[in-house]
């Protein structure tokens, strides 16, 4: 099994959510460029956490996404099977009616668990504590402080204009 690129941005989002100021509206773009996701993409990923009742998404002007939960009560689980449905590692455990042989399967007996292992584990591993730990996104995140976080400053590129003249 492996995680899709819409559950991998899915959990980026929300741990980027849960990193900021509770009730605070963050912007598609700033969630987008601090966490390296593709802007449009981010609007769809959002559509199904919203569907979810993980996010809120804010129309307008200073519109974007909030976070309708709590970091301390929001599973790995929850946001990735919100983008990517219920986690099956094979076909005999998503429809058992498939395989004539899936209830006396040893191998099905071993998928089966695996599955509830992997569930488990997704569902033990909440946002709060993601941030608590050292993170591969930590210095992508926002303080988590009450007040308003100085603006973060824009990476700096130097555009190079080569144009050919003559032919």
């Amino acid at each position: 099994m492996r995680l899709t690129r819409a559950g991998e941005y899915a959990v980026r989002c929300v741990l980027y959510l849960s990193s900021s100021p509770r009730e605070e509206i963050v912007s598609r773009k700033a969630i987008a460029e601090a966490m390296d996701i593709p802007e449009q993409f981010l609007g769809k990923i959002a559509q199904q956490l919203a569907r979810s009742g993980i996010v809120e998404i804010v129309q307008g002007a200073r519109g974007g996404f909030r976070l309708l939960r709590s970091p301390d009560d929001l599973s790995l689980l929850e946001v990735v099977e919100a983008t990517i449905g219920e986690i099956f590692l094979n076909d005999c455990l998503m429809n058992p009616g498939i395989c004539m042989r899936s209830a006396a399967c040893a191998v099905n007996k071993i998928w089966e668990k695996a599955r509830d292992e992997l569930r488990e584990t997704l569902a033990k591993a909440t946002f709060k504590r993601l941030l608590e730990s050292q993170s591969c996104m930590s210095p992508s995140l926002p303080s988590r402080s009450k007040t308003k976080a100085a603006p973060r400053a824009m990476k700096m590129t130097k555009k190079v204009s080569l144009s050919r003249k003559g032919g």
